[in-house]
């Protein structure tokens, strides 16, 4: 897989995956290794154990983005495919909310789950994590987070999984950059404030102070709400000499595009971040300029491929951190490439 330019070089409690490279370079054989059978079809799970394990996935999915929910359709495809046997108890919550999560994580090992997928958007989940990684079980997957916890150095998750939300920072940025010649001003409008906002916003400012002569002219949070992001990218239209608003997820691109409608403001570039269906759609439409597309469905194959090496007595090969492919496509990207990009990112959770 390479290094990858991951989050931002601002001091952070993470630890930017060339920067955990530097410090663990026998991973890097592990993750290459893994992303390679990731991207294979499936092996059969060959065993005459017949306890399947348990798995606890609590996932904030009241949002547009669809993709928690593709990642959770891939992960069960592939343990199926694989002939893994699996109890799976779902939790879905609203992004942000930590008392609504702490009450889902309550009942999750009240269970006492094999393996719990959770997330860590809110730096404070940690302290939800933290008393886990004492016990031998569950073993914890945090998915959406490629940037492993730098205080947790040496206790780590069994497997941080997801696409890097530096890498697609960069990619936008070099995009605008070049359209824009490195001039002009811009917005961003934010997610939540948490993780997610810190590596896909930060670090895409941190990245055009740095590499262009753009200026950030305002940026505001939006709760990751549509109707939010279109009041706050109004406001931000109000200035003759935008070139760009930066979204930094789906739904408040699409809050951003209602604004861009309304304000009549065809000259202003908004981008998607994640190209699920709903990206895809405005894309085709014209109503979205570019997008980073995320190969969506290797999210849910890694988690399920972590479990069968895990039940193979290999889990010392497991990585501790795989990050997923990413495309740009943009307005210029063919239907027929577009095609082919959608096969590949929704391999098994469909089209």
């Amino acid at each position: 897989m390479g290094t990858c330019r991951s989050a931002a070089a601002f001091d952070s409690p993470y630890l930017r995956i060339d920067d955990f490279l530097q410090v663990h370079p026998e991973q890097r054989e592990l993750m290459d290794s893994f992303a390679q059978q990731v991207r294979k079809p499936a092996r059969r799970y060959e065993s005459e154990e017949k306890t399947p394990v348990t798995v606890a996935i609590i996932y904030p999915t009241q949002q547009v983005s669809d993709y928690w929910r593709r990642s959770l359709s891939s992960f069960k495809a592939r343990m199926d495919e694989m002939r893994i046997g699996y109890n799976l108890d779902q939790y879905y919550s609203t992004p942000g909310r930590k008392g609504e999560l702490e009450q889902h994580l309550q009942e999750a090992l009240s269970k006492d789950p094999d393996y719990l997928v959770f997330t860590l958007d809110i730096y404070d989940h940690k302290e939800l994590i933290e008393p886990l990684l004492k016990r031998e079980r569950p073993k914890i997957i945090l998915q959406n987070i490629t940037t492993p916890l730098k205080e947790w150095e040496g206790n780590q998750p069994f497997l941080y999984v997801g696409f890097d939300h530096g890498l697609g920072a960069h990619l936008l940025a070099d995009y605008y950059i070049k359209a824009t010649h490195g001039r002009g001003g811009y917005g961003v409008l934010y997610y939540t404030l948490g993780y997610v906002s810190t590596m896909r916003g930060e670090t895409f400012i941190r990245y055009m102070r740095e590499n262009s002569d753009l200026k950030l002219t305002r940026s505001a949070y939006t709760s990751g709400r549509a109707e939010n992001a279109a009041t706050e990218a109004l406001s931000m239209l109000a200035d003759p000499k935008l070139s760009f608003i930066y979204a930094c997820s789906t739904d408040v691109a699409l809050g951003a595009i209602l604004a861009l409608k309304q304000s009549q403001r065809e000259d202003v570039l908004i981008n998607g971040w994640g190209g699920g269906s709903a990206e895809l759609d405005a894309l085709m439409k014209g109503d979205l300029d570019v997008t980073v597309m995320r190969m969506n469905d290797d999210n849910g194959v890694a988690m399920a491929e972590a479990i069968l090496m895990d039940k193979q007595g290999k889990s010392d090969l497991v990585p501790t951190i795989y990050y997923g492919d990413m495309v740009l496509v943009d307005s210029k990207t063919s239907a027929e490439d577009l095609d082919k990009l959608k096969q590949r990112a929704f391999r098994y959770s469909g089209q």
